[in-house]
């Protein structure tokens, strides 16, 4: 009799019905929009501030060139020494002092020029202060050699390479970065499953192996279906915690930012960039760019692909690690089994963001995806790209033909290691375990 639906039933609610999963089911979205809502509270807060710079420009040629901004005012003295322009701005409690010195020659300008606060200043406004000198005194050179810089300004031309391939199908490095974060996180969140749920079958088989409840389950039930059963339920689990996670996180996200009025794109690193180099304006066009570079994508592929891969790399290596399990007492005497297991778990990760990005379609990148242990995770990162449908096609039966093998070897562990106790096993004890 075919007990599989009854064991992936048994599994499944066990999991869902269990406390502390339905704690953690809501608590960690909670706590994850908690932690985003207080850094982006915190950034807008340190963005909204305000601060005063003091400028003694002792060459008459440059304090003119700063302007007031919404966060950062100007305060430009003269006829004072610079131990008093210290003076005052520590008094005055201002952000810091700019000293411009005496130069007679622009290009030595550099010497003469410091910044002098009470505490390190931000890195953001030492690189605005750098950008602003550095443009006004390149003018200044430039005239001196009588150079006409408004003739330089109007002939300035700029250019965005338009991207086509050979059949006419036009991209732009808008498009590139959307392929890069879809396929990116398509890769980490497989990565992230495997580890949060393989680690959780894997204590499953452990937790019954040690109650002695599997000698009264294997009496009835055949090891591999028991083993499929585990897998497929804390899978089907695992995806129903996941959806809520996602459903859960995206009201709360909505809420938090309602309520408080955190802007999380201006609090976020990409933002603060944005608003420093002044591109607020083009932040419409570039999300616009965004969402049609997203709906160029081969969305249908893409799901496609990523549903296969996703979950024949997930079951290749729930059954490994389901097989650890069975071969241990404890989860102490597990890390000898999970660190060969993990390693080509990583390597793919590093694959991915390290080669798949730079090149999606060289040598190592396209090894890498037909490697039943990689591919998963490099092939989802390399399809945003384009990959021809004959290589999806041949690297997922890879990958099915290999999780199949790895049932068969991990089943044989199973059979075996489920009624073994109070023996630490060897790799070499493990494979005679094959052998019967």
């Amino acid at each position: 009799m075919n007990h599989l639906p009854l064991i992936i039933k048994r599994e499944y609610f066990t999991k869902v019905k269990n406390k502390s999963f339905i704690i953690m089911t809501f608590l960690s979205p909670m706590i994850m929009i908690g932690l985003v809502a207080v850094v982006a509270y915190l950034s807008q807060l340190n963005n909204n501030s305000e601060r005063t710079i003091t400028i003694l420009d002792e060459s008459g040629m440059i304090a003119s060139i700063f302007e007031n901004t919404k966060n950062t005012k100007y305060k430009v003295i003269d006829k004072l020494s610079l131990e008093d322009a210290k003076k005052l701005t520590q008094v005055q409690e201002n952000y810091g002092l700019l000293y411009i010195g005496k130069f007679n020659d622009v290009s030595s300008a550099g010497n003469v020029i410091k910044f002098y606060s009470e505490e390190s200043p931000s890195i953001s406004v030492i690189s605005g202060l750098e950008s602003k000198l550095e443009k006004h005194l390149t003018d200044l050179k430039l005239e001196s050699q009588g150079v006409d810089i408004e003739k330089i300004k109007t002939s300035k031309i700029d250019i965005a390479v338009a991207q086509e391939s050979f059949t006419g199908e036009k991209t732009s490095k808008i498009d590139s970065i959307v392929k890069l974060i879809f396929g990116g996180a398509a890769g980490y969140l497989l990565f992230m499953f495997i580890i949060i749920y393989g680690n959780m079958i894997m204590r499953s088989v452990i937790e019954e192996k040690t109650s002695r409840i599997i000698e009264v389950i294997i009496s009835s039930v055949k090891p591999v279906q028991l083993m499929l059963g585990k897998i497929i339920g804390t899978s089907l689990a695992g995806v129903t915690q996941f959806i809520i996670w996602l459903i859960l996180g995206g009201v709360l996200l909505t809420i938090v930012s309602a309520i408080f009025g955190i802007d999380l794109m201006q609090a976020s690193p990409s933002g603060q960039l944005l608003n420093q180099a002044g591109n607020d304006a083009a932040m419409p066009d570039m999300v616009q760019n965004g969402f049609l570079a997203f709906y160029n994508l081969p969305l249908t592929n893409l799901i496609i692909a990523f549903l296969l891969f996703f979950i024949g790399g997930y079951l290749l290596y729930s059954s490994l690690y389901a097989a650890i399990g069975a071969a241990v007492d404890n989860e102490t005497d597990t890390q000898q089994f999970l660190f060969p297991i993990l390693m080509p778990l990583i390597l793919a990760v590093y694959i991915g963001f390290f080669t798949v990005i730079e090149d999606p379609h060289g040598t190592i990148s396209t090894i890498f995806s037909f490697i039943p242990f990689t591919s998963p995770v490099v092939m989802l990162m390399r399809i945003p790209f384009g990959v021809p449908i004959w290589q999806q096609v041949l690297s997922l039966s890879i990958l099915i033909g290999t999780f199949m093998f790895a049932v068969w070897f991990a089943a044989k562990i199973y059979r075996v290691g489920i009624l073994m106790y109070g023996k630490k096993p060897s790799y070499r004890e493990i494979l005679k375990w094959i052998k019967y």
